[in-house]
């Protein structure tokens, strides 16, 4: 059974859709969310979940990112983790933490990647007429949102859409992707997954086809 820690910043809504799949014959199992935010709302859902968390504030290690990633990674590695995943994690980290845990991390980002890697990735899809917008999971490498892709889901564009209203129908596919490509990851699989758009036929195709 796999260890996994969610760190989060916000909400916690992606957290808690992972939290809740890994249950019954899931590979793996939630044992930890870490906040940078002490007042992250995540952080009540996943005592709600019976999930221990920890809190670890950005802003005591003002000017020292150094020291913040070897907390965290203390915090981690006293868990016996073998998956980490970043649930709205607004922290950038640096290559020196991300080795550590090479090929451990994942990472859920608001766009169809490599399209609009970053902020504000809604607005620059409908600034840029595109038709289609979406999500990906991706394992993370030191290049921001290049890693290898694991998984995605599409979502069309209406014309009357905003940032807003384009969000909250790609967080719902998010929801659901994030689950999915977890629940492969941890069993091993090497298959993209790609959610079904409405009316469509789910599809797994082999990592590089």
């Amino acid at each position: 059974m796999k260890r996994v820690a969610i760190l989060i910043s916000g909400s916690g809504s992606n957290m808690a859709a992972l939290a809740r799949d890994m249950t019954g014959d899931h590979p793996a199992r939630p044992v930890l969310v870490v906040s940078n935010e002490p007042g992250a709302g995540g952080l009540e859902k996943a005592a709600d979940l019976g999930i221990e968390t920890a809190i670890l504030d950005h802003r005591q290690f003002r000017g020292d990112r150094a020291g913040f990633e070897s907390r965290l990674n203390d915090v981690l590695q006293a868990h016996s983790l073998d998956i980490i995943c970043l649930a709205g994690f607004m922290r950038i980290l640096t290559s020196q933490f991300i080795d550590r845990w090479a090929g451990r991390i994942l990472n859920i980002h608001p766009s169809l990647l490599p399209k609009y890697p970053g902020l504000n990735t809604h607005a620059r899809a409908i600034e840029a007429g595109d038709r289609e917008a979406g999500c990906t999971v991706h394992q993370v490498t030191a290049d921001l949102d290049a890693g290898p892709i694991l998984g995605q889901a599409r979502v069309p564009i209406y014309p009357d859409d905003t940032r807003a209203s384009l969000a909250a129908r790609v967080l719902e596919q998010e929801h659901l992707l994030y689950p999915a490509v977890l629940r492969a990851f941890a069993s091993g699989s090497e298959s993209l997954v790609h959610l079904p758009a409405p009316g469509e036929t789910p599809i797994n195709a082999e990592l590089g086809d």
